[in-house]
């Protein structure tokens, strides 16, 4: 049985920590650096002339890097949900991003890795992502020991939702 803890009303005045308007504000943080970040990406390609893919395929193609996974892989480590992968999947390999082949050991799998073309548009986001945190100073406007705490502190809200959905679910 898992404990509970007191939430205060959004919308009260009362003096104290306001548990659910910190998390709600945690949470709506992330989603704005999310969408400010698919942005930066969209306004990148847009710079560059290459209109053939979309913000969310780009960074798709960033996560996959060098790696070969599967759909639910990548569905499995959260950054996307089952029909986003397969709908952006499927384009990307009509693109020439991906390529995907059927697992000899089980042909119901499908190993997707990047080819040449989509290892461009990974070095293409990873050099943005990193000339971006040098223009906007993030080494000294936030240290490395402040971004551990943080993502430590992200990974930590992330296990809950986990064992929450698992719970729920």
């Amino acid at each position: 049985m898992r404990a509970s803890i007191a939430i205060a009303p959004i919308y009260e005045d009362e003096a104290g920590p306001d548990v659910l308007a910190g998390y709600l504000e945690t949470l709506s943080l992330v989603e704005r650096l999310h969408r400010l970040m698919l942005e930066v990406i969209k306004d990148e390609f847009e710079r560059l002339g290459q209109i053939d893919l979309n913000a969310v395929q780009a960074l798709l193609l960033f996560n996959i890097g060098s790696k070969t996974l599967t759909a639910g892989e990548l569905r499995s480590r959260g950054y996307y949900q089952g029909s986003n992968v397969s709908y952006n999947l499927k384009k990307l390999a009509e693109a020439g991003f991906v390529e995907h082949r059927r697992c000899d050991i089980d042909r119901r799998t499908v190993r997707i890795r990047l080819t040449a073309r989509g290892m461009e548009v990974h070095r293409i986001v990873a050099d943005l992502f990193r000339r971006h945190a040098d223009d906007l100073g993030l080494a000294e406007r936030l240290p490395p020991a402040d971004l551990d705490r943080m993502n430590a502190d992200l990974c930590r809200l992330e296990r809950y939702w986990t064992e929450e959905i698992r719970y729920v679910y």
